[in-house]
Order: C-alpha cells, then sequence, then structure tokens
C-alpha cells in the first residue's frame, strides 16, 4: 500500500498543508439486506465520461462539481478518463478501465449470484475538488435522490 512518502514532495506538501474537513460518520448506513437481494450503483471519482458527453470543466480552479451519468449497459473502454491531476497515474486505468470503474466485475458478481442487480445508471465525478461546499450542498444531494429513485440499496465507491 502507498504511504505519504510514496508521493512526489508538492503533493506531500500540499496534502500535509490541506484544511480536510472531519466528518462524523458514525452512525453510518447499514445495508438492510442481504447483498445477495441488493441492487447496487458504481461511483468512481476518476473524472470519466462517454465521448458523446460533456467532458469535465478543467478551468474552474476549485474542481469541477458535476457528474456524468454512465449507463449500466456501457462498454466501459469507452469511457474517457478526464481526471487531470498529475498524482493520477492513469496508465493501469487506460489499459483497462475496470481499475477505477469495475463495471464488468460488478456484472461477472450479478451473474455468479454474489449481487442481486445492478441499477440502470452509475455515476462518475472529478476527484481531487479542493472546495467541496458545492458537492456537498448541491450535486451530492442531486445523485442521492437518483438513487433513491432507482431504489438502490448499496453504493461502490471506486476513489481513483
Amino acid at each position: 500500500m502507498a504511504t505519504l512518502h510514496d508521493l512526489k514532495l508538492s503533493h506531500r506538501l500540499f496534502l500535509q498543508a490541506y484544511p480536510f474537513r472531519h466528518v462524523d460518520w458514525s452512525p453510518g448506513a447499514q445495508l438492510k439486506k442481504r447483498l445477495q437481494d441488493a441492487t447496487l450503483t458504481l461511483i468512481s471519482t476518476a473524472g470519466l465520461y462517454l465521448p458523446e458527453q460533456t467532458p469535465f470543466n478543467h478551468d474552474i480552479r476549485s474542481g469541477d462539481c458535476s457528474f456524468r451519468e454512465i449507463p449500466v449497459e456501457t462498454n466501459i473502454q469507452d469511457l474517457l478518463i478526464g481526471h487531470p491531476s498529475p498524482a493520477f497515474d492513469k496508465a493501469g486505468a487506460l489499459e483497462d478501465r475496470n481499475l477505477v470503474f469495475p463495471l464488468d466485475r460488478l456484472r461477472e458478481l450479478v451473474e455468479l449470484g454474489e449481487i442481486g442487480g445492478l441499477s440502470r445508471r452509475h455515476f462518475s465525478f472529478m476527484g481531487g475538488i479542493i472546495a467541496p461546499g458545492r458537492l456537498i450542498k448541491e450535486t451530492a444531494p442531486e445523485v442521492a435522490a437518483k438513487l433513491e429513485e432507482d431504489h438502490v440499496d448499496a453504493v461502490l465507491l471506486a476513489p481513483a
């Protein structure tokens, strides 16, 4: 597992000085049914988008808080990676998008009966948002409403 010391000095200094928010997750969410009966959605922070979708905006200094919907039937190798951070090594993800968006693996788990099913849509955000206020107040509640609409029981977060 990587440690802070594995990062370039500029990235280490940024992370050490960044005023991270403290979030109390207790009591936390609990899955109220068996995973074999649950519907899952995948959320990635790799800035993925389909060729016909608008790319994430790299000109927003504090980070683009928008999201892209990824339909369940998407061929994940068609996804483009819009994450601009030099700290995000895209090499593996360019070869196999399952590293940052394991939709193919989730499909396999559904076929094996390990997961009940997958939502009709999944979501991609831009990682590295350094001013998450809009994300917390607007974007996250919008996606949460979509998850409720789709009767999603659990979310797998694939951070980039």
